[in-house]
């Protein structure tokens, strides 16, 4: 059986953000073939066509982080009934310079969690559209929207509600079926101008 390596975004960047807990909680219940490592989007300058020619090392780190996985998982609170500024920021850095989209074909899933009885459903919509254009190969089923509680999730990820815990355990597996399902039937394209360490080279 494949081992898959997962890189996840966390939208927020608050030091108390409740989806940092929620993504603690999808590690503990997720598959044991499952690798994560976390791709931090805090340090990023603001994405600007300017840097398209001469990417700064901390874009460079970005673009070398999402070439080193096999697929990414997005978990996001819901900004103004939209995505987070920050990790639309990130998005923007890793799907350019044109040509050189970093998340072409690559396995994708939207999760997120809020204290409101709608859980991120319409931030995820708006992520949808520009994951979309990006040509993610987004998972469309099933849909999670966490109506986060702090009886639920505790700081370590650990849930206490079995119905919770199993429904993301369930939300894990079928992601980890979807990547290989994916990969085998459509495996991701080499990214042009990268060098040997995934880092992209510039323009030419």
């Amino acid at each position: 059986m494949s081992t898959y390596k997962v890189g996840y975004f966390v939208g927020s960047l608050s030091s108390t953000s409740i989806n940092r807990v929620l993504s603690k909680a999808l590690i503990r219940v997720a598959p044991n073939d499952l690798e994560f490592s976390e791709i931090p989007i805090g340090n990023l300058p603001l994405y600007s066509p300017d840097f398209d020619n001469d990417y700064p090392p901390e874009a460079r780190a970005l673009k070398a982080s999402i070439a080193a996985v096999d697929a990414v998982l997005f978990v996001t609170p819901e900004y103004n009934r939209s995505i987070p500024g920050a990790l639309k920021n990130a998005i923007d850095w890793a799907s350019r310079p044109w040509g050189e989209n970093s998340f072409d074909h690559i396995p994708a899933a939207v999760i997120g969690a809020s204290i409101g009885q709608i859980g991120t459903a319409i931030g995820q919509q708006s992520l949808r559209g520009v994951l979309s254009f990006c040509n993610a190969r987004q998972m469309t089923s099933p849909e999670a929207y966490i109506q986060f509680s702090p009886d639920v999730f505790r700081d370590d990820g650990e849930v206490t509600n079995d119905s919770t815990r199993e429904f993301l355990r369930a939300y894990m597996a079928e992601f980890r079926t979807y990547i290989g399902m994916v990969l085998t039937v459509l495996p991701r394209p080499q990214q042009p101008n990268e060098d040997a360490t995934g880092e992209p080279s510039g323009n030419e």
